[in-house]
């Protein structure tokens, strides 16, 4: 028999709670699990691929027969691509200057709005003033507002300004009386100059970042909450002022989310064809990818190899950008999710 330590309770062996042995953990995932998944992703693969075949196939074997006839008629060609990228044969303008526009146009509508995102999203999160949380609710019902809806104000804006009376939507006059007794009257009423953005990337920065901001305010914002505040705490009552503790704390702990919402506005600001018809010129000058591969697209369809070459180059800085940042992009998608 063991000698009782002097100090320290002994409990009796009926009085002992009985510790059972840790259930071995379920697995998360099964054969047929794995099975659903390999499944899905062919299917979702088999239309990419197909235009991928596609943009290396003759136009006369594009037209006379479905892109699978390629494993039995095997003939290749590049004269697609160099077709797009030189804009010679039946593409009349070079796809280039639309790619660079596009970088133009993409880089900063998502690095804008997600800088002015995330100290918003700090701000909400972390900044205790009257009225947050209903300023919050606020930009979050944005996101269900049509971004259609927006388009005519915004174009009117660029192109004009905002102006009361005149010839404007609102045709107000204003009259007074000066102090010598004359009449004065004012038919429009500036609010906003005109500043001749037209023709520029100015439009279509300014478009996408207030399309964008509601968004990246909302998911940045999550992410933000959930934060240790002691952190926050431990660092004002050092004296750091609020920039300090957003650079130096905030930001470090926020790039697992940075990474996904820089994702998601790259991706769509890439992607986009209205907002860019709508604010942009329509020439090569300021046109991004997308208008081109409308234009590549020819009579009734009639030009697919040169669109899917087109749609293939189109994705190349997509999947540079994904990749790069996947690992990033994994992480913000489970943050929140298990609890340590």
């Amino acid at each position: 028999m063991s000698t009782p330590v002097a100090g320290v309770a002994v409990v009796p062996p009926e009085e002992r709670i009985p510790v059972t042995p840790k259930e071995p953990r379920k697995k998360l995932t099964s054969r047929w699990a794995s099975l659903v998944v390999v499944v899905v992703t062919i299917l979702w693969t088999i239309p990419t691929f197909g235009l991928a075949i596609t943009s290396i196939r003759p136009k006369k074997d594009v037209t006379n027969s479905g892109w699978w006839e390629f494993f039995f008629h095997p003939h290749l060609t590049l004269n697609n691509y160099h077709d797009v990228i030189a804009g010679t044969g039946t593409s009349n303008a070079s796809i280039a200057p639309y790619f660079i526009n596009s970088i133009a146009i993409t880089i900063p509508a998502t690095l804008i709005p997600l800088a002015l995102g995330s100290m918003a999203a700090y701000a909400l999160a972390w900044v205790k003033f009257r009225g947050s949380t209903v300023l919050f609710f606020f930009i979050f019902a944005l996101q269900i507002v049509p971004l259609q809806l927006a388009l005519v104000p915004l174009l009117q804006l660029f192109s004009h300004g905002v102006h009361i009376g005149g010839q404007s939507i609102l045709p107000l006059a204003f009259t007074w009386t000066t102090h010598s007794g004359a009449v004065t009257q004012l038919h429009k009423l500036t609010l906003i100059p005109y500043h001749g953005l037209g023709g520029s990337f100015y439009p279509v920065w300014i478009a996408h970042t207030m399309f964008g901001l509601p968004l990246v305010i909302f998911l940045l914002h999550n992410f933000m909450s959930q934060l240790p505040g002691d952190l926050i705490e431990a660092a004002q009552v050092d004296g750091a002022s609020q920039f300090t503790i957003f650079r130096k704390i905030i930001l470090p702990l926020s790039t697992p989310a940075l990474a996904s919402v820089l994702i998601f506005q790259f991706l769509w600001v890439w992607n986009d064809l209205l907002v860019a018809l709508v604010f942009t010129d329509g020439t090569p000058d300021h046109s991004p990818i997308t208008a081109r591969l409308v234009q590549l697209t020819g009579s009734l369809g009639s030009s697919q190899e040169l669109l899917t070459a087109g749609a293939f180059i189109a994705i190349v800085v997509p999947l540079i950008v994904f990749f790069s940042l996947q690992r990033f992009f994994v992480r913000g998608l489970l943050a929140g999710s298990v609890k340590s």
